[in-house]
């Protein structure tokens, strides 16, 4: 490629097809009992994979305000004290229904369930399962996300 081709593809082409991460917040909900730490993982819709509650910021609701939300719509976490201030974040690559796959930056956010139900908006749709973090590192694809579940 030519000094003049490649130029051109650094400072036009390349910025245009780079897309910004769009930004999504999470709940890592976890409870302390005599068995010690656990951690709420559920299943994806699309995939079935492990992941932590998460989903697209919300008009009239901040980051750790819809990141509750989430973990309501998606484990039942009806009770809970979130931490106002991320405790780290991760990146993954979100499929679209469209097909079409968009870096994402998810914000995550503690939070000490106190009380879950089992009638949530997504029950039949998702599994959900309290292990121990270092099972939960071990469940979920992201290494940022297995970092956090480490450093509980």
């Amino acid at each position: 490629m030519s000094n003049a081709l490649r130029k051109l593809w650094e400072e036009y082409v390349r910025p245009i097809l780079q897309r910004p991460k769009r930004l999504q917040v999470a709940a890592l909900c976890y409870r302390t009992s005599k068995g010690g730490k656990k951690v709420l993982l559920v299943t994806s819709r699309g995939t079935g994979r492990w992941i932590i509650p998460k989903g697209w910021p919300m008009d009239g609701k901040n980051a750790p305000e819809a990141a509750m939300q989430e973990a309501w719509e998606e484990a039942g976490v009806r009770e809970g004290q979130i931490d106002g201030k991320a405790i780290g974040c991760y990146a993954y690559n979100k499929e679209l229904k469209t097909g079409l796959r968009v870096p994402v930056e998810t914000l995550v956010y503690k939070v000490e369930v106190s009380e879950t139900r089992d009638d949530f908006p997504e029950a039949g749709e998702r599994e959900r399962r309290w292990v121990t973090p270092e099972q939960a590192s071990n469940m979920v694809r992201e290494p940022q996300l297995q970092a956090l579940f480490r450093e509980m």
